[in-house]
């Protein structure tokens, strides 16, 4: 980044939403929104916004203490961090889903996007793989690849008891204990978890593992900011305090009871009405490598906070908009043509860079060719930017409701207001859609299913269900 563009202030870091592109001026009024709209909801937006603070102030959003209420588990999660970064080679999360995402989005946000690949660009820090699934040719094909001795572990489950992770632990103690012995098996482990209850915990006092744990009040895929995310942040040379502040930042800004000054809470809003009218697939579309991951991210936390079979009364209603993930300007040679002429059932926030770390010059060739000699001179940074603004005036110019969120650039603070805004702006959609948007009944069932099928005790209605539902018509398989 040039020098002249460095931005220097937190207001200067500010996000800005721009919510243009959702009006009937722009695409029409058979898919538009109009401004009435958005004020005769508003009283409800504001009603949403005084139940979540109200929550907040009984204990129940736990997400939005984390900004504040950490500064001890911060010092330990750096000293942690300052201690063994030398002693291993590698660092290893055993998570999944909220265990998951999150380390892998601040991680590839960032650090050097070939972090793993080349010493140099780790500045001393250890190798981070996020091992999330339970194919067994992917964790074999890493494990064969680790060294033992110099790889340290770091389980992520509040229960102890979910499979997948859990699986993946017994076979990396066995994988470290033929190494180094039974004796010392707790050294290769940082176990992360429920302080007061679980099997996990129960075990990291076992085998004398170090523990971090995570806030009853956080729910997994909003525990990104505790040391669920926050550990391999700062095993990796993150600057997890700069994380915080971010965070920090943008909840001042959401809680505001002013309507348009608090645009988590617009943006809530237009989501919700979006919904309303037919826009029932949330596209997230970074044009940005290093926010890839963010939308993965964000595809858990608006799936499985807003996917819900009943409202808070019991009444059967099954709501919820459908996250989908896309990158620009890779994706506009692979989905931007559904988006362009399919059907209007979606809704396309771009995450927008202004300042990149790299601008990158094109160079100028071939000038006598007018298919190509117009990109010399430009930069890499211009083009992706202008690759983002051309898309979102084909969306316009075909009627599809779009906006953008606004990154002046990639840094801790900035990622930090990212999760935070997306994390009230979902709290706002569940309360306008009076559900419950933190708990996960659908995930639930699944998991019990997999607890009866496997044979753990207390499941075995699960089993039966399961044997049951497992004798198949062969004629109908083809």
């Amino acid at each position: 980044m040039s020098a002249d563009k460095k931005v220097q202030s937190e207001d200067d870091l500010r996000l800005k939403l721009d919510i243009n592109n959702v009006f009937e001026g722009v695409i029409g009024k058979e898919h538009g929104m109009t401004l009435d709209e958005i004020e005769e909801a508003k009283d409800k937006a504001l009603k949403a916004h005084k139940s979540i603070l109200e929550a907040e102030a009984e204990g129940k959003m736990g997400f939005m203490e984390l900004p504040y209420k950490q500064e001890e588990v911060i010092k330990e999660l750096k000293a942690t961090a300052e201690e063994l970064k030398d002693k291993f080679d590698n660092f290893v999360v055993l998570g999944i889903g909220g265990s998951a995402l999150g380390n892998t989005a601040v991680q590839t946000a960032i650090n050097d996007p070939h972090y793993n690949l080349f010493e140099e660009a780790r500045n001393g820090y250890p190798r981070l793989f996020v091992s999330d699934n339970v194919d067994p040719e992917g964790i074999k094909a890493l494990l064969d690849k680790l060294d033992p001795k110099k790889t340290l572990f770091n389980v992520i489950s509040k229960s102890g008891s979910t499979a997948e992770t859990m699986s993946q632990f017994l076979l990396a103690r066995k994988f470290v204990a033929d190494a180094v012995g039974e004796e010392n098996v707790g050294e290769h482990f940082i176990a992360t978890t429920s302080k007061d209850s679980g099997y996990l915990i129960e075990i990291a006092e076992r085998e004398d593992m170090k523990k971090f744990f995570i806030p009853d009040n956080v729910g997994g895929r909003f525990s990104v900011l505790t040391p669920v995310g926050l550990l391999s942040a700062a095993m990796t040379g993150v600057d997890i305090e700069k994380l915080l502040d971010g965070a920090a930042y943008m909840d001042k800004i959401c809680r505001r009871d002013d309507f348009w000054k608090n645009p988590a809470l617009v943006n809530g809003l237009v989501q919700y009405l979006a919904y309303k009218k037919g826009k029932v697939m949330s596209v997230m579309m970074p044009y940005s490598d290093r926010l890839r991951d963010l939308a993965d991210w964000y595809r858990q936390l608006w799936a499985e906070s807003l996917g819900k079979e009943v409202d808070r009364q019991g009444n059967r209603i099954n709501v919820g908009p459908t996250p989908i993930k896309a990158l620009g300007a890779t994706d506009q040679h692979s989905q931007a043509q559904l988006y362009m002429e399919g059907p209007f059932d979606k809704i396309i926030t771009f995450l927008e860079v202004e300042n990149f770390a790299e601008e990158l010059e094109i160079p100028g060739a071939y000038e006598d060719l007018d298919g190509l000699g117009y990109l010399g001179g430009h930069s890499f940074a211009e083009l992706i930017n202008t690759e983002k603004w051309a898309t979102e005036l084909a969306l316009n110019k075909r009627n599809r409701m779009n906006q953008t969120v606004k990154v002046p650039e990639v840094n801790e603070f900035t990622l930090g207001q990212l999760f935070y805004f997306f994390e009230f702006q979902t709290a706002v959609t569940g309360e306008l859609l009076d559900i419950n948007a933190f708990n996960q009944p659908g995930v639930e069932l699944g998991k019990n299913y997999t607890y009866g099928i496997f044979g753990r005790d207390g499941y075995q209605d699960k089993k039966e269900e399961f044997k049951n539902s497992a004798a198949k018509n062969d004629d109908l398989i083809l």
